[in-house]
């Protein structure tokens, strides 16, 4: 009974002496990092922010880099080119990294970040004078020197092995290493050419009884935003607004309205600083479907966002009117599309523009201050603070540093106190009734007192 105990033991103990030579040694068993998709406190990528390079690190965590290079990590080394703090605040462009910030050049911005990690440990010690491929997919060229610093590309390694860790290596270099598509981005993005600052025109003249254009339209190609303005597509009658615009591609689409309200209330929300107005679009849940059946019949918005801090002096009385807050929205959208350069082309050109605004019968004027477009009149005047939050060709979304509200309707004071006064007596005596009743009455008392005598009446009291 016991055999087959004991040979299955020694069958077990044969099997692991024979496969024992062939286990793989500690060094090359999987990490914990690949394993379990965490890093450890001693990876690479934490000693960037334990180090001189916490901006490199910063625009990783803006990128939405962190997974990626934590995978890349966790698979083989990484060698990173990382320019220190003080050469990106010194050097680096502020209109380029403004346009790397901006939502819409998200990719660009990973693309550049990308290029400064190579998937291949490469220690100062054996630089190689080759091409290595990037995690961006572009190659950079190393260039050893034996009397001077090592290069990466144009730019000078200034601290080689800065941080030495067991899954990479960092080296400091002079400046930050710019692709050739990023540059091309930014080329286009800064070329002005095709931007132009065009005088408002009237809107097309429509039969306000029928709703139709008085003139027939001339033609235009699919995707053109449509003839009839905004307004007679919000307005009741018998055509409420014209057949929806194709989208581009196929003359069987049409533009997704309600998808894109989202994507521009998702992008406000990611990017910061405006969480109290996308609050208000998400709770609207109406006007939000308003705009996106707008959007998906061709028309085009251009939002005027406050930032929190201008919301947060909104005070409760604004906002507890039955419709307030639809009202405040209505007056931050122009139903045009319009650009950071756009407008301020325009206020440059042609000193004060009056923009339509969704809020009937009420405009925005808009002028140039301080290099920047303002919004308003006096003290309820904003700035264009964010420019270009959100452009996608059908919504503009350009963040402005205070609410805006209509100018009020102030009626024209008197000139002397004198007149005040005998105004004010007119007006109470002809819009008090029982002031009218009383001097009515008084004048039949003294009517009455002259016949006193003969009517025997003492007195009218």
């Amino acid at each position: 009974m016991g055999f087959p105990v004991y040979g299955g033991f020694l069958l077990l103990s044969l099997v692991a002496a024979l496969l024992l030579p062939f286990a793989p040694p500690a060094s090359t068993l999987p990490s914990a990092a690949g394993s379990g998709g965490q890093i450890n406190s001693n990876s690479v990528l934490v000693a960037l922010l334990d180090s001189q390079y916490t901006e490199i690190a910063e625009l990783v965590e803006k990128a939405l880099l962190l997974q990626k290079l934590e995978d890349a990590v966790g698979r083989q080394n990484l060698t990173i080119f990382a320019p220190r703090n003080e050469a990106l605040e010194r050097d680096l462009d502020p209109e380029f990294k403004r346009f790397l910030l901006e939502p819409g050049n998200l990719k660009s911005l990973q693309t550049l970040i990308l290029f400064h990690f190579v998937p291949v440990r490469i220690p100062s010690s054996s630089w190689p004078s080759s091409r290595h491929r990037t995690l961006a997919g572009d190659y950079v060229r190393l260039s050893p020197s034996s009397s001077g610093p090592h290069r990466v590309d144009l730019a000078a390694v200034v601290h080689p092995d800065a941080v030495v860790r067991p899954d990479g290596v960092i080296h400091g270099i002079e400046r930050l290493l710019v692709p050739r598509s990023v540059q091309e981005d930014f080329n286009r993005r800064r070329n002005l050419a095709d931007i132009s600052a065009v005088l408002p025109t009237g809107a097309p003249e429509v039969d306000p009884r029928t709703h139709r254009l008085t003139k027939p339209a001339p033609p235009a190609p699919a995707g053109s935003p449509p003839a009839l303005p905004i307004f007679d597509a919000l307005a009741p009658g018998p055509a409420i607004a014209p057949a929806p615009a194709p989208g581009p591609g196929s003359g069987k689409h049409w533009f997704d309205g309600h998808r894109q309200i989202k994507d521009f209330i998702q992008t406000l929300i990611l990017y910061g600083g405006y969480n109290d107005f996308a609050d208000i679009l998400v709770n609207l849940t109406s006007l939000a479907t308003e705009m996106g059946r707008l959007v998906s019949e061709g028309y085009v918005l251009t939002v005027l966002a406050p930032n929190d801090e201008a919301m947060a002096k909104l005070t409760a009385d604004q906002l507890s009117e039955p419709g307030a807050p639809e009202q405040i929205v209505y007056y931050h959208l122009i139903p045009e599309y319009q650009t950071e350069e756009s407008m301020y082309n325009a206020v440059r050109r042609f000193g004060k523009i009056r923009y339509d605004t969704l809020r009937l019968p009420h405009k925005i004027v808009a002028r140039e201050a301080d290099g920047s477009v303002k919004f308003g009149q006096g003290e309820g005047s904003a700035y264009l603070f964010d420019p270009d939050i959100y452009t996608d060709g059908r919504i503009s979304v350009q963040g402005i540093d205070s609410v805006l509200f209509p100018p009020d309707e102030v009626s024209p004071a008197p000139a002397v106190g004198a007149a005040k006064k005998s105004a004010s007596a007119v007006n109470s005596a002809v819009l008090n009734p029982r002031t009218r009743r009383g001097k009515l009455l008084e004048l039949g008392c003294y009517v009455l007192g002259a016949f006193a005598d003969r009517l025997r009446f003492t007195s009218c009291k």
